[in-house]
């Protein structure tokens, strides 16, 4: 039986500002997924659920997760801020679902909690600044160009929009911030009214009001929302308050109205409307006399009698200008449908499994492929990593498979980095690493995972420090597990197996591999999966931790 998804906006933070859908959400709740600092401000709800939390820049593997979770018919609870449709989970969980090709009637249920976005909360501590026409935008290019950025600051600031700025600043983004008050400024008076809100209806709450001009000289972060008034907002007691525009038809300070209730709706007392306050029959009338008089012939003037010639070459003339208005109509709409999606790709590379050398036809097409834009980044564990602005992947793909390449995903996936078998002297482990290395390259896992593979009992390349060690000695295979490969209280794997067989040792470690990619939690490296399980197929956890004492790491790792 299919489980549910409940993907969850549980408003500011505070409790009295949760809706009673997202506390019993919540409650009926198997297991609950979120952000680590979304699971701590939820904490005093929760009671014997299963925890997965997770850092920065893991929602993907949290979405993925929680999908799996509700498939093996789990009620999990996807936990954002504010509202789970503004910024949240709720877009990333249904396309995770549409990639596996979820359907509503017969894949999981799926439910959108709603809750108090930041951009309400925020307003409401500033007093009334979207009262009119407002939008939000996030100012991270982690995953959106910055010229589109840039482009809906300026939009937003010429048709004069009240706007809420999300993300504004972190450690490594200051410039963002900066940039858009540029803009802004090209378009709204330097005493505009801006509101910052820090961590609204949290412990931590920090509100200021500033202006347009002096917002940078205050402190802006991660957990700050920028809200920029309009033209007409004013700042009356602290307080941001952008009318509505009710003062063109009302006294606000007297009982007794100019226009009476039936009056207020007629087009005459709504000369700024799309009607211009003008009657509808007015507007008709005028419509039609603009017709007749564009229709009616003009006045007879005595010309010259055209000839047959004149006439086809007029109609000649015609109908080049309509083919070549065809043209410029067909060329602009297929610049109109053709707008490709750049965007940076990123793959490993590497000579191959066991080769280690480069060749220089090789290295040409590296840097015909990366140009000017891309990066390549050298890594300890024999590959080169691109980062390549494209719209075509699959041509620099193709061509780096051509030049004899083995191309492979970064991120969370599986990696053999094998030793050079002392150039290929050594061979008789070859096949083993190379089948290991076609069976899994690249398989997505909760968290990167690297399989150390030498071919003989000096162990040079150091296959005992990787999550997974193989080490071929007197025509076995010797297996190491759980290494902790950094840190300063790193170690060598477990020792677990001797003797292993050479048809052994690869389905052996597809098992230990599908055992890891099934149980483990999103972004649980492998050293700590086998912790908190205690025993891998029939491998059983010992501590490896050298026993000496050390201050814990600030990350708390």
């Amino acid at each position: 039986m299919l489980g549910k998804l409940l993907v969850i906006g549980f408003g500011p933070g505070s409790f009295e500002h949760m809706t009673n859908r997202a506390l019993t959400a919540i409650q009926e709740s198997h297991c609950i997924i979120g952000y680590k600092t979304y699971v701590d401000l939820i904490s005093d709800l929760l009671t014997d659920q299963e925890i997965i939390s997770t850092g920065m820049s893991e929602e993907v593997s949290r979405a993925q997760a929680a999908v799996k979770l509700a498939e093996e018919g789990k009620t999990v609870a996807v936990i954002s801020s504010g509202d789970a449709g503004v910024y949240g989970m709720a877009g990333l969980v249904y396309e995770v679902l549409i990639e596996k090709g979820w359907t509503e009637e017969t894949g999981v249920s799926v439910e959108v909690v709603p809750g108090v976005s930041a951009s309400n909360s925020c307003a409401s501590l500033l007093g009334a600044p979207i009262m009119h026409d407002a939008c939000t935008i996030s100012l991270s290019d982690h995953l959106t160009p910055w010229k589109l950025i840039e482009k809906r600051i300026e939009a937003a600031a010429q048709a004069d929009f009240v706007i809420s700025l999300y993300n504004p600043k972190s450690g490594r983004r200051t410039r963002q911030i900066q940039e858009a008050q540029r803009i802004l400024l090209s378009y709204r008076s330097p005493n505009t009214p801006v509101g910052l809100v820090k961590s609204a209806y949290r412990e931590r709450q920090h509100i200021v009001i500033t202006d347009l001009q002096n917002m940078l000289d205050h402190d802006i972060g991660m957990l700050t929302t920028v809200v920029i008034g309009n033209s007409s907002t004013f700042l009356y007691d602290n307080k941001l308050i952008t009318p509505r525009g009710y003062q063109r038809k009302y006294t606000l300070d007297k009982t007794e109205q100019r226009l009476k209730p039936h009056e207020r709706l007629r087009h005459e007392n709504e000369p700024w409307a799309l009607h211009q306050g003008k009657k509808e029959d007015e507007q008709i009338q005028k419509k039609s006399q603009t017709r007749k008089a564009e229709a009616a012939p003009a006045a007879k003037v005595s010309e010259p009698k055209e000839t047959s010639l004149d006439l086809a070459l007029e109609a000649l003339s015609l109908v080049a200008g309509e083919n070549a208005g065809a043209r410029a109509n067909e060329g602009q709409k297929k610049n109109e449908i053709y707008n490709p999606v750049v965007s940076v790709f990123e793959l490993a590379i590497s000579p191959g499994v066991v080769n280690k050398h480069f060749t220089p036809k090789q290295m040409i097409t590296l840097a015909e492929v990366v140009g000017n834009e891309g990066t390549m980044e050298y890594t300890p564990h024999h590959q080169i990593h691109l980062r390549i602005p494209t719209a075509e992947p699959e041509m620099i793909t193709g061509r780096l498979k051509d030049a004899g390449f083995l191309i492979e995903p970064i991120g969370d996936v599986f990696q053999l980095k094998a030793c050079d078998f002392c150039d290929g002297e050594k061979k008789d482990a070859i096949p083993q690493a190379e089948e290991i290395n076609k069976r899994l390259s690249g398989l997505e896992l909760p968290k990167e995972l690297r399989v150390g593979f030498n071919g003989c009992g000096m162990a040079c390349y150091g296959a005992v420090n990787d999550d997974i060690g193989i080490i071929f000695r007197k025509g076995k295979f010797d297996l190491f597990l759980g290494a902790k490969t950094v840190g300063r209280t790193a170690h060598a794997g477990q020792p677990v197996a001797e003797g292993i067989e050479p048809d052994k040792i690869v389905p052996l470690i597809e098992e230990i591999i599908s055992d890891y990619k099934e149980k483990g939690h999103p972004n649980e490296r492998f050293f700590k999966y086998f912790k908190r399980v205690g025993k891998i197929l029939d491998y059983t956890y010992k501590d490896m931790t050298p026993k000496i004492e050390i201050e814990p790491a600030p990350c708390g790792d």
